[in-house]
């Protein structure tokens, strides 16, 4: 089954072979972790959002209409975390025990965490839209058609949008380091 394409095994779910979705879940479940937390900056609802987003998965299958898989499950999990945002309380930062955690988890990165922490608050200072965009993009590795589809926005909106919000997280990034160094 490693050799079917995500397409192929949501087609087997959508015909009723429920076993498929495990492979899915390997494949992506962590990736939708790290998309949430990065989200909402909360391990416990991140994972609660993940579970309940491979649950509308198998729930709302036959809504599936053989489009990129990977967009669909993004949008899913971007619109559950849309949900959340009202409830969260935006003021919790990320302590350095779970930033440690999600780089791991993620990918080997090399920064010294002085400079994750510090690029994580500068994230944190953005719009929920434009720190969506970002995690989208640089953390999930998302094509920029795809997070059209995922949003709902045309390619060039995407673009002009990422670049805006890339420059914000440079300025505020610049702006606390600088003032990390004085």
């Amino acid at each position: 089954m490693k050799t079917l394409t995500d397409e192929e095994l949501m087609e087997l779910i959508v015909g009723g072979n429920l076993d498929m979705m495990r492979h899915l879940f390997q494949r992506y479940h962590i990736k939708i972790y790290n998309f949430c937390w990065q989200m909402t900056k909360d391990k416990d609802l991140s994972k609660d959002i993940t579970q309940e987003v491979f649950y509308k998965v198998i729930k709302h299958r036959k809504t599936y209409r053989q489009n990129k898989f990977s967009s669909w499950i993004y949008a899913i999990a971007r619109n559950l975390c849309k949900d959340h945002y009202k409830i969260l309380n935006k003021t919790e930062r990320l302590n350095d025990k779970n930033l440690k955690d999600t780089y791991s988890i993620n990918d080997n990165r090399s920064e010294p965490l002085g400079n994750i922490s510090q690029l994580n608050f500068a994230l944190d200072q953005l719009s929920n839209s434009d720190r969506e965009l970002i995690v989208m993009g640089k953390y999930q590795g998302l094509k920029y058609y795809e997070i059209a589809k995922i949003t709902d926005s045309t390619l060039g909106a995407v673009k002009t949008k990422m670049h805006r919000a890339m420059q914000k997280l440079k300025d505020s990034y610049f702006l606390k380091t600088k003032h990390h160094e004085l």
